[in-house]
């Protein structure tokens, strides 16, 4: 739940946090010094043998070794060492292929920090950006940037439909668009499209997105349907008039003709707490009449945007709303302050502590804050806690569901260091709400389908060698919204297009990434 239009700070690249790890035989063998940059990228053949590999699929763990030849992977199965041929023993460690992060928000600063060390610790190999209704304008000069200075991960993106309608309308976006307009919009679309974006992502519950019409995104969707992209919502709203944004949405879907993500979903309110398998049947029922709607999921009961999305009014001085808000969507003890520049002292106090700061009430400092950075044009951002532990779990649960981390890579939410060895350490080992092999099928093979990617997300001959090397009984995630950035534990090994990029708690400084556009079929620009 990331504003995509607020204004960001420079950042400075990442200082690596380096816990201490169990040495394993395996990582002593991959400890062995990479050359950075792109001339380590040469075709290489190896063998990764004694592994328990899980490919991705859904199928249960099975003994098997797999070969890598360059950028793909040759052969899985009982494989005996070529000649001269580098074996890498996984010591009974689980192999997984790459997590594909549909959700993320890991390209802010990626020029500044190329390794991507937030993801690639990990375990995530391809990110999917463009989140939230915004992307990079214009694609082709984003694409062509990677390609010249690549990253240590894939990555993917589509075009955000807030980046288009500010681009034409400006400051004036209080209001719906007129046919000129959205022709004008179309327009742009079909550029990025042309550049290779995966689809159409909108941000509905941001400015300018909140003032569009439902018909204006349809107009938008249904260019990105011929196109054979996909749509990807952050819902027009995720707590009060949730339901009606659900409703939206598979009604894009449904008009369209196009398949439609629900991203990051939640349920971001004390009244819709417990009710997630309603939402679920309401999707279910949507899926049995012809509209391809799925979901990706975070695993926190925390989300982080600006303070001024809990006004979808925008009437920031409206008292009586913002008392609505403390009581009914996040209490003054859950707002957290993530980033606030007119006072930077308050990063880390929730609004509780503010308002005790400042001998005033929760109610009227937070209309104070948003006033304050409303009138300077000054950033401000707050994680909020509203969701509940079980609706989390049944909407992790669903089988069309995929894993997310919403996360950046210095950013103040842990999601951006912990979303997914926290769903294999908490909701895999600890609480048992999904098998080991269930949570990797939703953070590879169903994410890539859900974004239309095919040669990754599976341990397969022919596809792209991006693979997870993990100790299922240590993975853990470690970052916390007071420590965000502590590197999680159990990620033994990372390889992106064949190419080590993470190994013993450390980047190897590779950086083997590509883009992956969609083509004619769908295809990366690897194909």
């Amino acid at each position: 739940m990331q504003p995509p239009t607020v204004r960001r700070s420079p950042r400075s690249p990442l200082t690596p946090f380096s816990p201490r790890l169990r040495v394993t035989a395996a990582a002593l063998f991959l400890s062995a010094p990479l050359a950075s940059g792109v001339a380590q990228q040469d075709a290489t053949t190896f063998l990764i043998t004694n592994a328990r590999v899980i490919d991705g699929s859904g199928a249960p763990a099975r003994r098997a070794a797999v070969r890598v030849s360059g950028d793909r992977i040759v052969a899985v199965g009982n494989l005996s060492r070529d000649a001269e041929e580098r074996v890498i023993d996984a010591r009974g460690l689980v192999l997984t292929p790459g997590f594909i992060d549909t959700h993320s928000h890991h390209d802010w600063g990626l020029s500044d920090a190329p390794n991507a060390l937030a993801a690639v610790s990990q375990g995530i190999t391809t990110i999917i950006v463009g989140q939230d209704g915004g992307s990079p304008f214009p694609l082709a000069d984003f694409f062509a940037a990677l390609e010249q200075s690549p990253a240590a991960v894939n990555v993917a993106a589509y075009v955000g439909h807030n980046t288009l309608r500010r681009r034409v309308l400006g400051d004036d976006f209080r209001r719906y668009a007129t046919p000129a307009e959205v022709a004008y919009m179309k327009l742009l679309l079909e550029h990025e499209l042309a550049a290779g974006a995966l689809g159409l992502s909108t941000g509905l519950e941001y400015d300018p997105g909140i003032y569009a019409s439902t018909s204006e995104v349809v107009a938008l969707a249904r260019l990105a349907a011929v196109a054979g992209g996909r749509y990807i919502s952050h819902i027009r709203s995720e707590d009060r008039y949730f339901w009606e944004a659900v409703n939206e949405t598979i009604r894009i879907g449904r008009e369209a003709g196009i398949p439609v993500q629900i991203g990051h979903m939640k349920l971001a309110m004390r009244g819709l707490w417990g009710q997630a398998d309603s939402l679920l049947r309401v999707l279910d029922h949507a899926r049995s009449t012809g509209v391809d709607v799925t979901a990706d999921v975070y695993p926190y009961p925390y989300w982080q945007s600006t303070m001024t999305v809990l006004f979808p009014e925008r009437d920031f001085d409206n008292r009586e709303t913002a008392a609505y808000v403390l009581q009914e969507v996040v209490p003054p003890e859950g707002v957290l302050i993530a980033e606030y520049e007119p006072d930077p002292s308050y990063v880390g106090k929730t609004l509780a502590d503010i308002a005790k700061l400042r001998g005033s009430d929760a109610v009227t400092t937070l209309m104070e804050l948003i006033a304050t950075a409303q009138r300077t044009g000054a950033d401000e951002s707050m994680i909020g806690t509203s969701m509940a532990e079980r609706d989390i779990e049944e909407l992790l649960a669903w089988r069309h569901t995929n894993v997310s981390s919403d996360g950046a890579l210095n950013g103040r939410h842990p999601r951006g260091f912990g979303a997914f060895p926290r769903v294999l350490a908490r909701y895999v080992r600890q609480r048992g709400v999904l098998d080991l092999a269930e949570a990797i099928h939703k953070m590879t093979g169903l994410s890539a389908d859900h974004v239309g990617i095919p040669n990754r997300g599976r341990i397969e001959p022919g596809a792209y060698a991006d693979l997870v090397l993990l100790n299922p009984e240590t993975v853990m995630d470690h970052a916390t919204p007071e420590d965000p950035q502590r590197i999680a534990t159990g990620i033994e090994a990372v390889w992106v297009n064949g190419v080590l990029v993470y190994s013993n708690g450390m980047s190897t400084g590779a950086r083997p990434g590509t883009v992956i556009r969609r083509g004619e079929w769908g295809v990366g620009s690897r194909e």
